[in-house]
C-alpha cells in the first residue's frame, strides 16, 4: 500500500516537472517571438516616430542637445508654414482627382479579369495567365514612352483620362497583384453557387454581380486600398502625363518644398530659414492621408487572412 502510494506520487511529480517544463519552453519561446516582432516594428517605427517628433520641434529644440524625442514645447508653427508651402487645398484636391479614379478602375478592372480567369475555360488561358505575371516582372519604364506617343496622338496627354484608361483595362500601377488576389479568391467560392445562379435565369453579368463582387468586400477594399497607396506616391507618371497642366499632387509638390520656401521667402511672406522641423512637418502632412487610410482599413487585411469559410471545389 506504502509503495503504491510512494509510486503515484513519484508518477504526479514526474507529470508536474513535464508539465512545467513545456512551460517554461513555451513562455520562453514566447518571449523571444515578443522580442523578434518589437524589434522589426521598433526599425519600421523609428523613422515615422523622429519624423512626428521632430516635427513638432521648435529651432531652439533642434538646437538644444538635451531635447531628443519629446519637445519642449509642441508648437504647430511648422505645421502651418507647411501647409501654405504645400498649398495644401489645391494640392490635396489634385492628389484626390489624380488618385481616386484610376484607384476604383484599376480594382474592378483587376476584379473583373480575376473572375475570368477562374470561372471560365477559354484557348491559351494558362499562355495568357504567364503574360499577366510577364507584364508584372517587366519594369513599368519600358511602356511609359509608346503611352505617351498613343495619348498624344488622340489627344488626352494632360488629362486625368492617361491614368484611368490603362487602370480600366487591367494595365494600372500593379494591377497584376490585384488579378492574382481576385483570381485567388474567386477559387475559394464554389461553382455551384454559379450553377444555381444559372438554373434560376441568371445572366453573367448578374451573376459576377450578385456572387463575384458581393462576395469579395474584403479584397475589393483591400486592392483599393493598395491602388490608393501606390497612386498617392506616384511620382514619375503623374509628371510625365500631367507635365503640362496646372495639375500638382502633394507629392510633386513636397518634391519641390525647398524651392517654393525659398520663393515665398524672397517675397518676404516667411521670416524664417527652412530647418528639418518644417521638412518633417511637410513630409508628415504628405503621408498623413496614407496612415488615416490604413488605419481606418487595418481590420479589413486582418480579416482578409482569416476569412476561411468558404472552400472551392
Amino acid at each position: 500500500m506504502v509503495s503504491l502510494s510512494l509510486n503515484r506520487f513519484v508518477d504526479r511529480c514526474k507529470k508536474w516537472a513535464f508539465v512545467s517544463k513545456n512551460k517554461r519552453h513555451h513562455r520562453m519561446i514566447t518571449f523571444f517571438h515578443y522580442i523578434l516582432i518589437l524589434s522589426i516594428g521598433f526599425m519600421f517605427m523609428y523613422p515615422i516616430f523622429n519624423m512626428i517628433s521632430m516635427s513638432f520641434m521648435s529651432l531652439e529644440d533642434l538646437l538644444n542637445g538635451q531635447v531628443h524625442w519629446i519637445p519642449s514645447t509642441f508648437d504647430l508653427t511648422n505645421y502651418q508654414t507647411a501647409i501654405r508651402v504645400l498649398d495644401i487645398p489645391n494640392s490635396l484636391l489634385s492628389s484626390l482627382r489624380v488618385v481616386f479614379l484610376p484607384a476604383i478602375s484599376a480594382t474592378l478592372s483587376s476584379a473583373l479579369i480575376g473572375y475570368g480567369f477562374s470561372r471560365f475555360e477559354f484557348p491559351l488561358k494558362k499562355m495568357w495567365l504567364v503574360l499577366v505575371l510577364t507584364v508584372f516582372i517587366l519594369p513599368s519604364q519600358l511602356t511609359l514612352l509608346p503611352q505617351f506617343v498613343w495619348f498624344r496622338n488622340i489627344g488626352l496627354l494632360g488629362s486625368v483620362w492617361t491614368l484611368i484608361l490603362p487602370a480600366s483595362f487591367g494595365q494600372g500601377l500593379f494591377s497584376t497583384i490585384y488579378i492574382l488576389i481576385f483570381y485567388s479568391f474567386f477559387n475559394m467560392i464554389p461553382k455551384s453557387l454559379d450553377e444555381a445562379a444559372y438554373i434560376d435565369g441568371a445572366s453573367e453579368g448578374r451573376v459576377f454581380w450578385e456572387i463575384g463582387v458581393k462576395l469579395s468586400l474584403q479584397p475589393l477594399i483591400i486592392c483599393l486600398a493598395f491602388s490608393f497607396v501606390w497612386y498617392w506616391n506616384d511620382y514619375y507618371r503623374v509628371s510625365y502625363f500631367l507635365m503640362q497642366t496646372d495639375i500638382r499632387t502633394l507629392v510633386q509638390m513636397l518634391n519641390i518644398f525647398e524651392a517654393n520656401y525659398t520663393q515665398l521667402e524672397t517675397m518676404g511672406e516667411l521670416t524664417q530659414r527652412i530647418n528639418e522641423p518644417i521638412l518633417m512637418a511637410g513630409t508628415m502632412l504628405s503621408i498623413l492621408p496614407l496612415l488615416i487610410v490604413y488605419f481606418g482599413l487595418q481590420r479589413y487585411f486582418v480579416e482578409s487572412v482569416d476569412s476561411t469559410g468558404l472552400t472551392g471545389q
